[in-house]
């Protein structure tokens, strides 16, 4: 019954009249279609389609142009963001012209994002900059680098660690392309970015971010706020970048250019310890640098030595007053006027910016100590397994912090001739290596398959190790030191002596050589890096007197005889012989190696000094900076009367030196040697003189051998004068 009811009501429903309501206009019929219609406005401030725009323009395949680049980069959206950064990279492409008129919107743009939240954003940015900056001058990119730090240094200190570590790659980058800016500022804090970027590693680290706050008084307070303990590839990034930035701060603060000029004394820091002073040492240095390698030198005039000097000549003269008898009286004025107060103010000065600089690398040591020996302890299991391949990123991590040592105490000791360093600054070294020295020599297990970047880590850790070993035996010569500690210096390093020295002859013949590995002769980077512990092995305290001295220098003075001229250690390897023959002939020279004192190395060193002609003919005119070094060298051994040269030596050296002026070939007859094709006339000078002083130690044939064969090769040159007047003296 309820359901017939319903069905009666839906069909009444379908005829029913609606009743009209008062106030209420007619209704419009449900079949009626609606055709009302409302317009709004749509605002496209950077998409107008009334904005004519230049055809011209550079757009990239989207048909955006640099402006809309740059608005894109503001868009809340991440992938937006991140294609306008890959269009920016397109547009730059494809119009390198660009660049140069864009740079400052472009750069003002981009470090808003530095510490963009999304992951991609921060990847794409990074890309960017690695392809924007080396195409980019340095002195273009200086004027916007205190915006680019400015951010990078807030990105180091974020909240979220993963934008910290890719602060830091950026970091990685400007300390490729502007170093000295990054690290300005960095030991004083007067100017730049340095110190904040200093303080940011730290930070990372959680090693401190008062650094510099607490002095010599008490331990070093770690005030960080990170709460996030790093992955070891995090860890590894900000140690590689600390190590690059240090590198860059003590190589700028000691030799005063990022370039590493072989003329400079800071190349033979080690060397310094061995003379009565500073001075001694840098006069002694100046010997063998050549005129190329010495810029303040090549412009200086040269003059004749006269018996007499006019008065009317323009020559600076030395004041009579110099020359006064020492019975004589001084009146205030007369040192007024011989000794400048400008001068001794700049020594003051001097002394004290020393004993700074000290300061700051002995607070950057203990504070960074804590955190590099418990990483090291973390990672040496895994790395020297002998059963498994090393992990990349804990290998990486070892080599970087060994890295941080050598940069720390390279600079610490070459202060030891301001004796403003203390005993204790040395204290972390001795206690990294005492957990080194556990796997010295390092080398990868030969259970796992060879890998050749694996093994040249292994080297470059080796040859730290090494370098840190010799700084530390040079740190137990010094007065500054205690007895007992002195004691307790030695008998560690005693215990090392053996296995360092060992390597070292080792890698000078080569390698092993097994019948699965192949000895491979030394690079010219790991044979520089090996010097310091040459001359630790050869000169320094108790290791001088041990055994191995002689090994070492006899496999040194092997491996110096068979380089070929070609070779790439042929430069470093004269290099250092030449300041090692002359150093005992010098009389500020404090040290206990001496070339007379090794009887058993005098005929080594005699071949190898037969073999410099043959070195100078190949060479020829390929390298003036290498050719001046020899004949200087030449020249000071022979003037300053050394035990290895004598008459017989001479004779010889005289015989080879012949072909090197002139000589007769079988079928095309007498041509001209090598010293015809060298440019600079004062480096013709130089062998000349070095001539005239061999001459003057020769007779007989030999003597007119080389007098004709000289006299050939000067025929027709300006120098021909001058040796008719050098020649002149002999008779």
């Amino acid at each position: 019954m309820p359901k017939a009811t319903k069905k009666k009501k839906e069909k009444a429903a379908d005829f029913a009249k609606a009743k009209l309501k008062l106030g209420k206009g007619k209704q419009a019929p449900t079949n009626q279609i609606d055709t009302s219609f409302k317009a709004r406005s749509i605002s496209l401030p950077h998409q107008s389609i009334a904005a004519l725009k230049d055809d011209l323009e550079p757009t990239t395949r989207r048909k955006l142009t640099f402006s809309d680049l740059i608005a894109h980069l503001k868009h809340h959206n991440a992938g937006s963001r991140r294609d306008a950064i890959a269009g920016l990279r397109e547009l730059l492409e494809g119009h390198l012209e660009l660049i140069e008129p864009s740079l400052p919107t472009l750069v003002t743009a981009c470090v808003r994002i530095i510490a963009d939240e999304d992951a991609s954003v921060r990847k794409m940015l990074l890309s960017f900059f690695g392809w924007l900056l080396p195409r980019i001058p340095a002195e273009n990119l200086a004027p916007h680098s205190p915006v680019l730090l400015l951010f990078t240094t807030s990105a180091q200190s974020h909240i979220f660690p993963e934008i910290q570590i890719d602060a830091v790659r950026l970091l990685d980058l400007l300390l490729d392309h502007i170093p000295r800016v990054v690290v300005e500022g960095c030991r004083d804090g007067k100017g730049g970015h340095g110190k904040r970027v200093l303080e940011g590693y730290l930070s990372i680290l959680s090693a401190g971010t008062k650094f510099g706050e607490d002095g010599d008084s008490g331990p070093v307070r770690a005030t960080s706020t990170a709460s996030v303990v790093l992955s070891t590839a995090s860890k590894l990034v900000v140690l590689r970048s600390l190590a690059k930035f240090l590198r860059i701060v003590f190589v700028t603060a000691q030799a005063g250019s990022l370039v590493d000029d072989p003329s400079s004394s800071q190349t033979h820091w080690y060397l310094a310890s061995s003379f009565i002073s500073q001075s001694a040492y840098e006069a002694f240095d100046t010997l063998l640098r050549s005129t190329a390698q010495n810029p303040s030198h090549a412009g200086s005039p040269t003059r004749k030595w006269q018996s007499e000097v006019d008065p009317e000549d323009d020559v600076d003269h030395f004041s009579e007053r110099a020359f006064r008898p020492m019975e004589a009286s001084w009146s205030l004025q007369d040192l007024t006027e011989n000794f400048s107060t400008r001068s001794v103010l700049t020594g003051y000065m001097k002394a004290q910016g020393d004993a700074l600089q000290t300061d700051f690398e002995s607070r950057l040591a203990r504070t960074l100590h804590p955190i590099l020996l418990s990483s090291f302890l973390d990672c040496s299991p895994v790395v020297f397994s002998p059963t498994s391949a090393p992990p990349a990123s804990e290998l990486g991590t070892v080599l970087a912090l060994a890295d941080i040592y050598r940069s720390i105490y390279s600079a610490l000791i070459q202060r030891l001739q301001s004796k403003t360093h203390k005993q204790t600054d040395f204290a972390g070294l001795q206690a990294i290596l005492s957990r080194m020295s556990i796997y010295f020599p390092f080398s990868p297990s030969t259970l796992v398959s060879r890998d050749i970047k694996v093994e040249q880590a292994f080297q470059d850790l080796s040859l730290i190790f090494c370098e840190l070993t010799s700084i530390l035996s040079l740190t137990a010569a010094t007065e500054s030191a205690g007895q007992k500690q002195k004691s307790a210096l030695n008998d560690a390093l005693t215990s090392q002596a053996e296995a360092v020295s060992g390597y070292v002859v080792e890698l000078l013949h080569g390698g092993p050589s097994t019948s699965s590995v192949v000895g491979r002769p030394i690079t010219s980077q790991a044979y520089t890096g090996l010097l310091p512990t040459i001359w630790s092995l050869l000169n320094t305290g108790q290791i001088s007197r041990a055994p191995t001295s002689s090994s070492v220098l006899t496999a040194l003075l092997e491996h110096a005889l068979r380089t070929s001229s070609s070779s790439a250690v042929q430069g470093p390897s004269i290099d250092f012989l030449c300041h090692l023959m002359l150093m005992d002939t010098d009389p500020g020279y404090t040290g206990s190696f001496s070339v007379a004192g090794r009887p058993g190395a005098h005929d080594m060193f005699e071949q190898w000094i037969l073999k410099l002609p043959k070195v100078l003919w190949e060479i020829g005119d390929k390298d003036p900076g290498k050719t001046e070094v020899v004949f200087r060298f030449l020249l000071r051994l022979m003037q300053r009367r050394s035990t290895v040269v004598h008459t017989q030596v001479v004779a010889k050296l005289s015989e080879r030196f012949i072909p090197y002026f002139a000589f007769t070939h079988p079928t095309r007859g007498e041509l001209a040697g090598p010293f015809g094709r060298l440019e600079t006339p004062a480096l013709r000078r130089l062998v000349l003189d070095a001539m005239f002083v061999v001459l003057s130690f020769v007779d007989g044939e030999v003597r007119r051998q080389l007098d004709g064969a000289v006299q050939k090769g000067v025929r027709g040159t300006d120098q021909e004068s001058y040796w008719r007047e050098l020649n002149a003296t002999l008779h």
